[in-house]
């Protein structure tokens, strides 16, 4: 016996729903495969579920921009507005400049040069003497500010030694003092020498037996 005939309609149990699209989504993607190898058709599939899921599918040997190209010069219909279009011509507009720089760069680095003619090796040639030419400028620029860096560190060294030298001799005055027992007193004056006397050999109380 044959399956049931199923009505279409909008399946309300969530569950259900759910398990009936993936179940189909799956086979559409698949007979979407099977006619683009089977027949060598260009094919593009592309669903979105009620939760805004993509899902899509796209011959190997085409993209789905150029089936909408297609389609939209076979059709008659404009897929694309003036500010779609704007924005078309300005992304293709970069990547052609993307790709003159690319160029560009692979040229100065010396490479892809064979295609090129005379003239235009002129203005190559004149890039990368300015390259050069700005390139020593920063090396003798950076050399200068080495120079005075290590003037600066020069100047610091001498005060430095300078000042040791200084503590040193200071040092030194200080240690011979105390080698030749100089003791400054409790108000940091040095000591008072002994006071001689003197005692005069004609005073009387000091005569021959007090005679």
């Amino acid at each position: 016996m044959g399956r049931g005939k199923i009505e279409i309609k909008r399946i309300e149990n969530s569950t259900n729903r759910q398990v009936t699209f993936s179940k189909r989504r799956n086979g559409i993607i698949k007979k979407a495969r099977e006619i683009s190898v089977l027949c060598d058709a260009e094919v593009s599939v592309v669903i979105f579920s009620s939760a805004g899921k993509l899902y899509e599918f796209c011959s190997p040997k085409t993209t789905l921009s150029k089936i909408l190209e297609k389609y939209q010069t076979n059709s008659g219909k404009k897929l694309w507005d003036a500010k779609h279009e704007s924005l078309n011509a300005e992304i293709d507009r970069i990547k052609k400049e993307n790709d003159n720089m690319q160029m560009e760069l692979r040229h100065l680095k010396g490479e892809d040069l064979n295609s090129l003619h005379p003239k235009e090796l002129i203005p190559i040639e004149e890039a990368l003497q300015n390259g050069l030419t700005n390139l020593r400028d920063k090396q003798m620029e950076y050399w200068r500010a080495l120079k005075r860096n290590g003037k600066m560190l020069e100047e610091e060294n001498k005060l430095l030694a300078f000042r040791l030298h200084q503590h040193d001799v200071a040092l030194s005055g200080s240690m011979r003092d105390l080698e030749l027992g100089y003791h400054p007193n409790e108000r940091g004056f040095p000591p008072q020498m002994p006071m001689a006397f003197r005692v005069q050999p004609n005073h009387p109380n000091l005569q021959d037996g007090g005679k």
